[in-house]
């Protein structure tokens, strides 16, 4: 693939709990010069980057993150603020709690007002993998696919594990045909990056991208 093939498909992310106004500047700065699919920032900065650049980025915000056990309602406002802030794009952190309790139906549910919220607006699911069984993973992708989300994503890259081969393949076997994959955590190579392309996942969220394409060593999310 080509540099511009893969960085159409990357959310170029900058999650850092002390991330300041330069490095997010420079992140969407990044994002416009080599046309990344959207910059994925912290809620507080949605507003600030839409009035610097407009339409210049797409921006995606993070939804109950990094945990996922905010209330519904919590959740429900944290994307009505974000949408009115210039947002298009919502990565939501699903209620793992709710899972470990075998409560498959309630998170369905979670997701699906998440989703009227968003309306228009894209809205992917992060289902932190490494904190789930091959059963709960599987009853999660019926869950997005019922539910009407956009996409499934394997990470919050804050959690014990990211991005693995073998979830992609699973949730390939598992989710509907309107619903896409976003790998994210733990992608630090242009091998992993073509690998989880090539499996057929539709973004890759990675804060490593652009530096990797442009030959530099890099380190983060």
């Amino acid at each position: 693939m080509t540099a511009q093939e893969i960085l159409k498909r990357v959310d170029h992310t900058q999650l850092k709990p002390y991330a300041s106004w330069e490095d997010i500047k420079k992140l969407c700065d990044e994002a416009v010069e080599y046309q990344t699919a959207s910059v994925c920032v912290p809620p507080a900065y949605v507003k600030r980057i839409h009035e610097a650049y407009g339409d210049k980025v797409k921006i995606c915000t993070v939804v109950g993150f990094p945990l996922g056990y905010s209330v519904t309602e919590a959740k429900e406002a944290e994307i009505v603020q974000a949408l009115a802030d210039g947002c298009s794009e919502i990565d939501m952190v699903i209620n793992i709690s709710d899972v470990k309790n075998g409560l498959y139906e309630k998170v369905e549910e979670e997701i699906r007002r998440l989703k009227k919220t968003c309306g228009d607006h894209i809205l992917k699911v992060i289902v932190e993998t490494c904190y789930l069984t091959e059963e709960e993973k599987i009853a999660m992708c019926k869950a997005v696919t019922r539910a009407g989300a956009d996409y499934i994503k394997t990470s919050t890259g804050f959690g014990t594990g990211g991005a693995v081969r073998e979830d992609v393949e699973l949730f390939k076997k598992h989710i509907g045909p309107d619903v896409k994959i976003k790998a994210a955590g733990g992608i630090s190579t242009l091998e992993d990056l073509e690998m989880f392309l090539s499996l057929g996942c539709d973004r890759i969220g990675t804060s490593k991208a652009v530096g990797l394409l442009k030959g530099e060593t890099v380190e983060g999310y």
